[in-house]
């Protein structure tokens, strides 16, 4: 018989490996991504991207299918998610894509204006166009203390309505103070901006038959007033190609004021800011000059064609993104709390560009 003991001093501490069996693995290496600089930003906001981006992807396929606009989709569709903003790995990308995935759109709205489709309609849009858009901000600016509103609500209305409906909402809201409201602010002017310029479209179809405008007119009169571009196409054209060409030049220049009125009231809010010195100057709005030099660019026919179509939809894309973002990052329940006052100076809005350029139309056409 064997000792124990021996037999215990005698075995091998670590016993040798069966022939059969496979050798240990080497550690793996990181994946060639993972080396990349900014790596680890990128792996913290491509959820919330992710979640956005597909959203938008829905928010175009019902669009398309059902001929409502994107926007208002990719809101409500966003606004559904809303729990994916509250905690989790999405919320870095959301606010990601809901501020430089914003301004980045933005840029890219250059790429369809050039200067010589606004000097070619004439003296008398022009007037019309930048009578009525500098007077619809002032008119949101001085009743949204009569209505209880915040001067900057007034000015994100004014704008979004004077301008270019959901595209300008998210491009002035990007250059406003940031408070605990803007967000939510940001979100109703777009749904109401939204829902007003479909209405728009439809009633003014209607009155410019009743009105006698000729289809020159016609034209001036729908790409000055109905609030967003995809409206103002669909009306024009319904019309004829003549008075679809011409609401397109005019809603285009009314684009094109963006960049003025959005550098001006950085301007105003920035010398405010440090005159009160509170919090961070505003920064220089980057975008806004991208946006200026893609209209330099295009104006002196450096853009090819399949560029300045690549530019759009890229800029369609990132919007449709950028609001599905916000609609994350907004809740039912705060939209409802805001009240009918809101509402109520957005139609006023409405109103009033639509009667300022009626009187040029009608006046000067």
């Amino acid at each position: 018989m064997s000792d124990p003991a021996t037999d215990k001093a005698t075995r091998p501490a670590h016993p040798p490996a069966a022939a059969n069996e496979e050798p240990a693995l080497a550690p793996r290496s990181r994946p060639f991504i993972s080396r990349l600089p900014g790596a680890p930003r990128l792996r913290a906001l491509y959820p919330g991207l992710l979640a956005a981006g597909v959203i938008g992807l829905a928010a175009t396929w019902l669009s398309q299918h059902y001929g409502a606009p994107v926007m208002l989709f990719a809101l409500l569709l966003g606004m559904a998610f809303h729990f994916l903003h509250e905690e989790g790995r999405c919320v870095a990308g959301i606010d990601f894509a809901s501020k430089s995935i914003l301004r980045a759109g933005v840029a890219l709205l250059g790429a369809r204006i050039t200067v010589g489709q606004m000097l070619s309609l004439g003296i008398m849009p022009i007037a019309a166009v930048i009578v009525g858009v500098t007077t619809t901000i002032l008119l949101g600016f001085l009743l949204s203390r009569r209505l209880g509103l915040s001067r900057s609500f007034g000015v994100l209305s004014g704008g979004s309505v004077g301008i270019c409906g959901a595209s300008a909402a998210l491009a002035i809201a990007s250059v406003l103070p940031r408070n605990k409201d803007l967000e939510r602010d940001t979100i109703l002017t777009v749904v109401a901006v939204t829902a007003l310029s479909t209405i728009a479209m439809i009633v003014y179809l209607m009155l410019v038959p009743l009105i006698g405008l000729d289809h020159v007119r016609a034209g001036v009169f729908l790409g000055g007033t109905i609030h967003d571009v995809a409206q103002v196409v669909g009306a024009g054209y319904t019309i004829s190609p003549r008075t679809g060409d011409i609401a397109t030049y005019v809603k285009l220049l009314r684009v094109t004021l963006l960049l003025p009125v959005a550098f001006a009231i950085a301007f105003i809010v920035g010398r405010a800011t440090a005159g009160a010195h509170s919090g961070p100057k505003t920064p220089i709005p980057w975008f806004l000059l991208g946006f200026a030099a893609l209209v330099a660019v295009n104006s002196l026919g450096w853009l090819a064609k399949p560029v300045a179509g690549l530019a759009n939809d890229v800029s369609r894309w990132a919007l449709v993104t950028a609001i599905a973002a916000l609609g994350m990052k907004t809740s039912f329940k705060d939209l409802v709390a805001v009240g009918w006052r809101p509402i109520a100076l957005m139609v006023i809005e409405t109103l009033w560009i639509g009667g300022v350029v009626l009187v040029a139309v009608e006046a000067f056409g």
